[in-house]
């Protein structure tokens, strides 16, 4: 063999290596498995698992179908969520009503031990208005999304949406099984980035560290639920009211996880280029869910520990947001100021200066942005009793608010930078101040792109 073949030898085996290697390792694995179903089918003798292995496979082919296996899984994805909206109204209204019952007995309390107002607005007003509206406004949806999410986790049916993913996650440049940290990422994005821990590659492991955030935390949800309840379902009327915030908020998932797609690819052609690891996933047999179980880690494991996690955040968060709405500097608020001069900014993406400042005042958790940002646009800094949805879309429609408001806090809440207790985990993760503040910065960036692009050609219409 002369120079000039061994160099075209050479080159070929160059170009398979980078563009046939999953095609290969694809084939060898399907060998490998078309090899051991022939040794097994000659050997082995399974009369009684037969019928589960017969309704796995059917099941299979339908729910890992390239043309039935999206649709279902929007389907599912939408029917959780809509039992969470539709379940979830009443149950808050009602521990709302409690806790305000509860709210002035504790005010003729402090009147009786003749405390100065300002302990009463500290200790009431900011951290018990504060908590409670949290834990009212939390606790419904998560006890009902948690378990409805574990009970497909449990079924078997959470692999399944890995394995329907894994294609879009190599052909980003990622790795298949960030399918299953951005899942994780649905219940605490601490969570998800923790969980990244199980793809092996280091490239692979950072972007979806990085890209974990855009998919909303359960922290996140009852803004969104919120939001789209009044704005959007509020628009049809209440028969249809449910099934149109459903879909609004199955949207802004798809776009979450469009915007992980979409930045995955992004970091893997330039910080992080690389060729995409391949992996096997085999799917585990499906199971009856354990409904017992369930509920008991569902209710102690997830929404206990979430809730504990709000509460204890959002208590000072309260007390913090009353003192600076009730100091004042002239006649303006320390709060007022900070809004006022974060307005004009805020205006151009469709926001104004108080929804700005609640996102900055909790960064600790977005358990506590909407609370914080109730309790700022009343004049006297203190969270009045909002016992229903209509009492709070009339407060944010008396400071202006318009659909293309709720739509841009929705957008920003989704895709801004994580809470700070995901910092935290991202920088604990890497290991790295470099790529924690890409993960704090970069979708801090798209953020403030898209609402600034949805803001102005909603204007440029007149659409509002």
């Amino acid at each position: 063999m002369n120079q000039g073949q061994f160099q075209q030898l050479k080159n070929l085996m160059q170009n398979v290596q980078q563009n046939d290697t999953s095609a290969l390792r694809d084939q060898m694995v399907s060998d490998i498995y078309a090899r051991t179903e022939e040794i097994v089918a000659q050997t082995v003798t399974l009369p009684e698992n037969k019928t589960q292995l017969d309704f796995d496979r059917r099941l299979d082919n339908v729910l890992t179908s390239r043309w039935l296996g999206y649709p279902i899984m929007l389907l599912m994805l939408g029917t959780v969520f809509y039992l969470t909206i539709a379940g979830a109204n009443v149950p808050s209204s009602l521990l709302a009503d409690f806790f305000f019952w509860i709210e002035g007995y504790l005010t003729a309390f402090f009147a009786w031990l003749g405390t100065p107002a300002w302990v009463h607005g500290v200790l009431i007003e900011g951290l018990y208005r504060g908590t409670a509206w949290v834990v009212s406004v939390m606790l419904p949806p998560m006890a009902i999304f948690f378990p409805a999410f574990a009970i497909l986790e449990d079924f078997g049916y959470l692999p399944r949406v890995a394995f329907n993913l894994d294609r879009f996650f190599k052909k980003a440049g990622a790795h298949g099984k960030q399918a299953l940290t951005m899942s994780m990422g649905f219940g605490c994005n601490a969570a998800g980035v923790t969980a990244c821990r199980i793809i092996e590659s280091p490239r692979e492991r950072i972007i979806a560290i990085i890209t974990n955030n855009f998919v909303p935390c359960n922290g996140r949800f009852p803004t969104l639920i919120t939001l789209a309840t009044l704005f959007m379902g509020g628009a049809v009327g209440l028969a249809y009211g449910s099934l149109v915030a459903t879909a609004v908020v199955v949207g802004l998932v798809l776009i979450g996880i469009s915007a992980t797609l979409s930045v995955s690819w992004l970091l893997s052609k330039t910080l992080l280029r690389g060729i995409p690891s391949n992996f096997t996933l085999e799917l585990p047999p499906y199971r009856k869910p354990q409904f017992g179980r369930l509920m008991i880690r569902s209710v102690y494991d997830r929404t206990a520990f979430v809730l504990k996690r709000a509460v204890i955040v959002a208590a000072p968060a309260g007390v913090v947001t009353w003192i600076l709405a009730n100091i004042y500097i002239g006649d303006v608020s320390i709060l007022q100021h900070a809004a006022l001069f974060l307005d004009p900014f805020a205006r151009a993406i469709g926001l104004d200066g108080y929804i700005l400042m609640a996102f900055i005042l909790g960064l600790p958790a977005n358990e506590i942005v909407l609370p914080i940002l109730i309790m700022s646009y009343l004049s006297t800094g203190a969270m009045t009793e909002m016992n229903t949805l209509t009492e709070l879309k009339n407060l944010f429609l008396s400071y202006g608010w318009t659909w293309l408001t709720a739509l841009c806090m929705m957008l920003f809440s989704l895709l801004h930078y994580p809470c700070g207790t995901t910092m935290w985990t991202i920088a604990k993760e890497t290991k790295s101040t470099k790529w924690t503040l890409v993960a704090i910065l970069l979708p801090t960036g798209i953020a403030l792109g898209v609402c600034f692009l949805v803001a102005q050609t909603v204007r440029f219409f007149g659409w509002v």
